[in-house]
C-alpha cells in the first residue's frame, strides 16, 4: 500500500482551514492535509509590517513541514506571503504563495487591474506580487489598489454580513474602472458570488481557486505514478 501525497498549509485565519482542505482534495484526490494555525503571524505583521520574528518563524513552519513528510508548504495568507517565500532558501521542498496564480491570470486577462483588500498589510504584498507578475510577461497594466476601510474589523468581531456588505460596496466602485478585480485576502472569497450580477463586468479573481491550482503539477503527476 503506497503512502498518500502529504501537503502541510499554513494559515493565520483559523477560520479557513477546512474549506481550504477541501479545495485541496478536489484537486488532488487523496491528498493528506497539515494544518498549520498561528493567528499571531498576521497579528505581528499588521503591527509591525513583518518583523524578523515572523520572517524567522516562517523559516522554522517550513522546515518542520519538510521534516513531518510534507512534499510542499502552501500559505493560505497574502500578508505573509513574500517573507515566506523567502523561507524557500531553508528548505528542499516547494514553498506556495496561494496568491501567485492569482496574480498571473490578472495580468493575461485584462490591461486595468484592480486590488482590493480589508488590510493595507495584505494591500502591499498583492499589489507588488502583480506588479512582478506584469514585469515578468512585459505587460504595463494600470493598477489600482484600494483598502476596504472597517471589513476586516467586522470580521474580526464576528459580522460576516458587514464585512460582506462593504466588500460589495467598494466592489462596486471598483468596477466601473477596471477589467480584472483581485480580491486578496482569501477570506473575502466568498463574496465572489455576489459580483457576478451584472454581464459585461470585470473578471473577479479570488486566491483560493486559482492557489490549489498549483498542486496538480507537484502532486498529480506522483498520484497517476502511484496508481499503475
Amino acid at each position: 500500500m503506497t503512502n498518500p501525497p502529504v501537503l502541510a498549509m499554513l494559515h493565520t485565519v483559523p477560520g479557513l482551514v477546512k474549506d481550504m482542505e477541501t479545495l485541496a482534495s478536489e484537486v488532488v484526490p487523496g491528498l493528506r492535509v497539515l494544518h498549520y494555525v498561528d493567528e499571531s503571524l498576521l497579528q505581528d505583521t499588521i503591527a509591525m509590517t513583518t518583523p524578523g520574528h515572523v520572517r524567522r518563524r516562517l523559516v522554522n513552519y517550513a522546515r518542520y513541514a519538510e521534516e513531518s513528510g510534507a512534499q510542499a508548504l502552501l500559505v493560505s495568507c497574502s500578508s505573509i506571503g513574500e517573507a515566506a517565500i523567502a523561507a524557500k532558501d531553508f528548505v528542499s521542498i516547494p514553498v506556495l504563495r496561494i496568491d501567485a496564480p492569482m496574480a498571473g491570470v490578472a495580468v493575461e486577462s485584462g490591461a486595468r487591474i484592480g486590488v482590493l483588500a480589508t488590510l493595507s498589510a495584505t494591500l502591499g504584498p498583492t499589489t507588488r506580487l502583480v506588479r512582478d507578475s506584469a514585469e515578468r510577461r512585459n505587460k504595463k497594466p494600470a493598477i489600482t489598489a484600494r483598502i476596504v476601510d472597517g471589513a476586516f474589523q467586522a470580521l474580526r468581531a464576528g459580522d460576516r454580513q458587514l464585512h460582506d456588505s462593504l466588500v460589495l460596496a467598494a466592489f462596486s466602485e471598483l468596477a466601473a474602472e477596471c477589467d480584472v478585480i483581485v480580491l486578496a485576502q482569501a477570506s473575502m472569497a466568498r463574496v465572489v458570488d455576489h459580483t457576478q450580477g451584472e454581464l459585461g463586468g470585470p473578471l473577479v479573481l479570488a486566491s483560493p481557486d486559482s492557489g490549489m491550482s498549483q498542486l496538480s503539477s507537484l502532486f498529480l503527476p506522483t498520484t497517476h505514478q502511484q496508481r499503475r
